[in-house]
């Protein structure tokens, strides 16, 4: 069995932003060289999150709409209490998650039509990451 591991850097200039990194996982695929196995992309923060959705246009800001619904950015978290004013972002890496797996098979992803991956920044403008593990042989 081969291992690959590779790391993304993120420093977006909004504090929510989400971001399509499908070729960068196809990238550490193909450096990989595996053929059969599965992928895991994971946030590496506890404020982002990664998921496999469709690239479809006003998808994005559906998803953006729907979290900030559910978790409002808002002052009185308590977990503000700390001195940080992201518990908003805490909550919605709860709702998206903060990893997936991703089959491969014959050298490629093996996603439905129209799935790719995103990185989901909650909490952004500092300098974060998210990590690529390809496994298989």
């Amino acid at each position: 069995m081969k291992f690959h591991t590779e790391y993304l850097w993120f420093n977006t200039s909004k504090r929510r932003e989400y971001i399509n990194i499908t070729h960068e996982v196809e990238n550490a695929l193909h450096k990989s060289g595996i053929k059969e196995g599965m992928i895991l992309v994971s946030a590496m923060h506890i404020t982002a999150g990664v998921y496999v959705n469709d690239a479809e246009s006003g998808l994005i800001a559906d998803i953006d709409e729907w979290l900030e619904g559910l978790a409002p950015f808002k002052e009185n978290y308590r977990h503000h209490r700390t001195g940080e004013d992201n518990g908003d972002a805490h909550l919605k890496n709860l709702l998206v998650h903060h990893q997936v797996i991703i089959p491969v098979t014959d050298g490629k992803l093996d996603f439905g039509p129209w799935q790719q991956v995103y990185y989901a920044e909650f909490d952004g403008r500092r300098r974060k990451r998210a990590i690529i593990k390809v496994m298989g042989e």
